[in-house]
């Protein structure tokens, strides 16, 4: 998880962001007027995923007004546009979440996280690939033996929704800010019931600009 700070305005957006890529990508040029997927991958540390791209490059102009906003976009690159279609961004309240988000899609979620400290306070499993020789196979796991993971709410509603991110990175402030990611199935266990729902798995935040 990595921690975001919005460009404040469309210059430093630009200057930033149309870099010209890594050293090796030979035929992308820098303050073009064209940015592309390698240019977004330079700031973001990625290399070919387009979905985490997108949504690195929306949690880095959301602080942009919307004409500041339309301007970057413009001058995305075809096949970034593209991505930018495929890779739609859901904007949600945690309230919201459960009964508008889509599976594996991206979204931003505005709230309050507060951590789940105890396994026993939590019963929810995920499937993970397990490698049993020449084949892959499916397991049921906890998931916080695999993620920190955190109610996040805010001041409008006590309805919850589940964020978790990887195990190791840093811990998420208590206060009010928005994260980016995207949603993942889950299955909570209530008794011998199996009950299908979903979490955000956070990919970046960012603090409230006030």
């Amino acid at each position: 998880m990595k921690k975001i700070a919005p460009f404040q305005n469309l210059k430093d957006a630009n200057t930033i962001l149309d870099n010209g890529g890594r050293f090796y990508n030979i035929l992308t040029k820098a303050d073009d007027g064209e940015i592309t997927t390698a240019e977004i991958g330079k700031v973001a540390g990625l290399f070919n995923d387009k979905q985490k791209m997108v949504l690195y490059f929306a949690m880095s102009i959301s602080a942009l007004d919307s004409s500041e906003k339309k301007e970057i976009e413009a001058a995305l690159s075809d096949n970034l546009k593209q991505a930018y279609e495929k890779y739609p961004l859901q904007i949600l309240k945690p309230s919201e979440a459960e009964s508008k988000g889509i599976l594996s899609s991206n979204a931003i979620i505005t709230g309050i996280p507060k951590m789940i400290e105890s396994k026993s306070d939590f019963k929810g499993f995920i499937m993970v690939p397990v490698s049993t020789g020449k084949t892959m196979s499916l397991i049921m796991i906890p998931i916080i033996d695999q993620y920190d993971v955190y109610h996040i709410h805010d001041n409008e509603s006590s309805k919850t929704f589940l964020i978790a991110h990887a195990r190791g990175a840093d811990k998420l402030p208590e206060k009010t800010i928005r994260v980016g990611g995207t949603f993942k199935e889950l299955k909570l266990k209530e008794g011998k019931k199996e009950i299908p729902t979903m979490f955000l798995e956070a990919l970046y935040y960012s603090d409230l600009q006030l």
